[in-house]
């Protein structure tokens, strides 16, 4: 068992080793979970959450690396999640996104976590609000949550975090006409990655089309502005933070902010509790209730939906 509040006392000071206990006890879904995350809710809230997204090849994880380097020179301190692609044999991070990123491995004001998605969908790991969380009250000003570059189903991360870019690069084929159908729909600021290749002004006018398309915004909305980066030689980051310091600070003054944390927290509990029900229900199989109910459905006196009613309410009840 792992002394929860010395953990957190050392995380709060930047140690890098307790956060690291803290975010494994949390993928681990150990037993003191529970208490892990109340010792952190008084200390967290305060960190700006910047969610990275993109099809695979267009530079996540090198713009990434070039946004902590910004950061680092305002003197912020920074908190990476790469999320990657599981393992089909140890469940583990397959891709181990911090190889791309050894250039901040030694700086103390840097902390980079590669979780794996151990199956879940959405571009996201289940664990990562309470990773987020870990790296909020270990005292991160902002935190980069990198997703796997999965395509066009990989939006959750909107829900999750406070800015969400949406990167894309020329070159790579029909770009936009394979991320419209999701992935174009989430971003609150856009970056043309390796801009100095060919066709970057090209994808950067029909994204920009593609952005106006039904497009109906009231005076005052915030519009997704575009940038260009060539992330490899740090070109277009300052301009990157700048649209994403816009965008926090129209958020703050229009209580935008606010709302997508509450939203947030609130996306947070459902699954929480769903998780919960989901396993009591597992616990079922074999269960009399369960096959009591089943006979009934077979035999034509009651119908699928009632008898789930019925289950749920007996597991809500009990």
């Amino acid at each position: 068992m792992q002394d929860v509040p010395s953990l957190v006392e050392q995380a709060r000071v930047g140690r890098p080793r307790a956060v690291a206990r803290l975010i494994s006890l949390v993928e681990g879904a150990s037993p003191q979970l529970r208490e892990v995350m109340a010792a952190l809710a008084p200390l967290a809230g305060n960190a700006y959450v910047v969610g990275l997204t993109g099809s695979p090849g267009v530079g996540k994880s090198t713009s990434t690396s070039a946004l902590v380097s910004a950061y680092r020179r305002a003197g912020k301190r920074v908190g990476v999640l790469a999320v990657d692609p599981s393992s089909p044999f140890s469940g583990g991070a397959l891709l181990g996104d911090r190889v791309r990123m050894s250039e901040h491995a030694s700086d103390p004001g840097v902390y980079i976590r590669s979780m794996a998605t151990r199956g879940h969908l959405g571009g996201l790991a289940w664990a990562a609000p309470q990773a987020i969380r870990v790296l909020d009250a270990a005292g991160c000003d902002v935190i980069i949550v990198e997703t796997v570059g999965v395509g066009q189903s990989e939006v959750e991360i909107a829900s999750q975090a406070d800015t969400s870019v949406v990167l894309l690069a020329p070159g790579m084929g029909d770009g936009i006409q394979a991320a419209k159908a999701g992935i174009l729909e989430i971003g609150d600021v856009y970056v043309v990655n390796k801009a100095d290749r060919d066709g970057a002004d090209a994808t950067a006018r029909e994204l920009n089309h593609m952005l106006g398309l039904g497009e109906s915004r009231s005076a005052g909305d915030w519009r997704p502005p575009i940038v260009k980066t060539v992330a490899a030689r740090g070109e277009g980051t300052d301009e990157l933070v700048e649209a994403l310091e816009k965008h926090r600070a129209w958020m703050e003054e229009r209580g935008v902010l606010a709302s997508r944390r509450i939203a947030r927290a609130a996306g947070e509990v459902e699954a929480i509790a769903v998780t919960a029900l989901r396993e009591r229900i597992a616990d079922l199989h074999g269960d009399v209730r369960l096959g009591a109910l089943a006979e009934r459905i077979v035999a034509g006196e009651l119908d699928p939906y009632a008898a789930a009613d019925s289950l749920v309410e007996g597991l809500t009840s009990s």
